[in-house]
């Protein structure tokens, strides 16, 4: 898959990941095909701090991998004794406080949640594979778009942990409570027909064409009313918790500001 963002001068480039703005598109790239795009805690922080960097001015952020594969995942060394050096290992984490590993953990996760807020619309562009932190990675963007050979999976209970880098909810949001739980605890791969079928990604394209299709995509999105396009990404993101006759008020609500501020007449 080429690189669409290699001739920009990047905004942040370190710990596997790049950041380059286009006008109204950024791109964050994983770049460390070597690995497989493996991550660690240092990604997962510069992740975060590819969230804060992001312009004002950017209305889609598109999520890509160098190489063959999006991300294998959780880097196995962070299963050995020693760890990753400069990162604490799983055994030093097990034995600090309860306050200690909450906190750790909430920070891993700042890396996967600023994706869905509503004045962006973020695409994930998923090849090869997307396993574990990949998978989650790819579930923290509000659209996913996949090459053909994309296979996810969640290996997280076959080594006998838990999605916890905010992957349940989108994932239960998106196929459904017993598809959910059966992808978790089987670790099994969902391939590109299976994951546009359940919903799980909106388009599957052959991978050269991957690039393409985001490319696209993100371009429709840009081009729509920026204020129309976060009211209405709120409205959807809101649904969910809503009751059918709360999101008729919350609709009638937004479209009050919109029809107000198309007249001059917006606070």
């Amino acid at each position: 898959m080429a690189s669409p963002d290699q001739e920009l001068v990047p905004l942040l480039d370190k710990n596997g990941v790049r950041l380059t703005v286009d006008g109204a598109i950024a791109t964050v790239t994983l770049n460390n095909p070597a690995k497989r795009n493996a991550q660690s805690p240092a990604m997962w922080r510069t992740l975060a701090e590819a969230g804060q960097l992001v312009p004002g001015s950017v209305r889609v952020v598109v999520l890509r991998g160098e190489g063959k594969s999006f991300s294998a995942g959780l880097d196995r060394q962070m299963f050995t004794p020693e760890g990753i050096e400069g990162e604490p290992s799983f055994i030093e984490l097990a034995r600090s406080s309860d306050a200690q590993l909450d906190a750790a953990i909430a920070e891993f996760q700042d890396g996967f949640t600023w994706w869905r807020r509503n004045d962006i619309v973020s695409i994930a562009a998923v090849q090869g594979h997307a396993i574990g932190a990949g998978f989650q990675l790819a579930l923290a963007c509000d659209v996913r778009v996949v090459a053909d050979d994309v296979q996810f999976a969640m290996r997280e209970t076959s080594l006998g942990l838990v999605p916890d880098l905010t992957g349940t909810h989108p994932l239960v949001g998106l196929v459904g409570y017993g598809r959910a739980l059966e992808i978790c605890v089987t670790g099994r791969s969902v391939l590109a027909e299976e994951a546009v079928s359940s919903g799980l990604a909106n388009l599957a394209v052959p991978a050269e064409q991957l690039d393409d299709a985001v490319r696209d995509l993100a371009g429709a999105i840009a081009a729509a009313p920026r204020d129309a396009v976060i009211e209405t990404k709120a409205l959807i993101r809101g649904a969910v918790d809503r009751t059918y006759d709360e999101q008729r008020g919350a609709e009638r609500a937004a479209q009050a500001r919109r029809l107000r501020d198309l007249a001059g007449l917006g606070e």
